[in-house]
């Protein structure tokens, strides 16, 4: 499973992060924000936006400093690991999931920014490779534990991003993790592809009880 190279689809989602960080801060009014931030009442009509919103934060600096820290360090760790693709798609199913979390146990009307979703993905996904190689679990779930805590504590945190990106994240590095050597690559394709299904099928289901808003 493991593979040597520089981690380059770690430092491309940190940089569309970074990029996308100074631009909001640049271009006045919040446009940024406005237009690719996610809340659960705009998922029928701007569906993108479940995904765009993992590439935003807030003006906080230190917002976009811990999670591409947190990035960097589990990016290093496990797309060479996965190999670019699979982490790739790892990475943008949990951050999916992050705004399906959001959907799911979030008033209609929250609106989310943020990698956390699928930096929770990764450690997750982290978990499952260490357990697969009979690695020390004790410093991930210490902290998975503090992160988590700090989601419940600390207001304007959406802690239900950061439970469906780790969900999601746990299913699809076991899919890529255990798949056996036969047809090792088409079960590892087909478990991360059940994975981002059941999340449409969520999002489907979720919009499905919006109440009706009739004008006029």
């Amino acid at each position: 499973m493991a593979r040597a190279g520089r981690p380059v689809i770690t430092m491309t989602m940190m940089a569309i992060c970074v990029v996308a960080f100074a631009l909001d801060l640049a271009i006045p009014k919040g446009f940024i924000f406005q237009n690719f931030a996610y809340a659960p009442f705009l998922t029928e009509s701007e569906p993108w936006r479940m995904v765009t919103s993992a590439f935003l934060h807030s003006t906080n600096f230190m917002h976009i400093a811990f999670n591409m820290y947190a990035l960097w360090i589990l990016g290093n760790a496990l797309e060479p690991a996965f190999g670019r693709a699979r982490f790739l798609a790892i990475y943008l199913v949990s951050a999916l999931a992050g705004s399906v979390g959001v959907l799911l146990l979030s008033p209609i009307d929250t609106v989310v920014v943020g990698a956390s979703g699928a930096v929770f993905g990764l450690f997750g996904a982290l978990f499952v490779v260490q357990k697969k190689r009979g690695g020390d679990l004790r410093q991930i779930v210490v902290l998975l534990l503090i992160n988590a805590a700090i989601g419940f504590i600390i207001p304007n945190i959406a802690w239900q991003a950061h439970l469906g990106g780790l969900i999601a994240g746990v299913l699809c590095a076991a899919a890529v993790a255990y798949a056996p050597t036969k047809n090792r690559a088409l079960i590892q394709w087909g478990g991360i592809g059940a994975v981002a299904l059941l999340l449409v099928g969520l999002t489907l289901w979720k919009v499905s009880t919006f109440p009706i808003i009739i004008f006029g």
